[in-house]
């Protein structure tokens, strides 16, 4: 029933200006709402749906990824604004930060102003 139905993914943010920036001049989303309670942006017919929180309860994982065609290009040109990709010393990552996982799909990692954890992969 609901494989036909629109997604929405949430996040949360205890800095909305900072946070409104980012996703919207940094990783130049469509910015569709800011309210009391949220921001929104539009991607690809995809809703992000920040909810705007007091405080942020830090978790230790990937809350939002976005799969891309070529994972180079993109972590090159986030980088050229500003975004820093993360290295973690137990995995083999290449320069850009990107890792290749057993089954050949390339992943990098980065944090938003809040600091979730965000993702690109790119699949062979």
């Amino acid at each position: 029933m609901l494989g036909k139905e629109s997604l929405m993914a949430f996040i949360a943010t205890a800095n909305p200006e900072a946070c409104r920036r980012f996703y919207a001049n940094t990783l130049e989303l469509t910015n569709t709402e800011d309210s009391p309670f949220a921001l929104e942006f539009s991607v690809n017919g995809t809703k992000i749906r920040i909810q705007k929180v007091e405080t942020l309860s830090f978790v230790p994982y990937t809350v939002l990824g976005w799969q891309v065609e070529n994972i180079a290009e993109t972590v090159r040109y986030l980088t050229g604004r500003g975004v820093s990709f993360l290295q973690f010393e137990s995995m083999p990552q290449d320069e850009l930060g990107i890792w290749t996982s057993p089954g050949n799909a390339q992943v990098a990692w980065f944090k938003d102003p809040d600091g979730n954890t965000l993702s690109l992969t790119q699949r062979s």
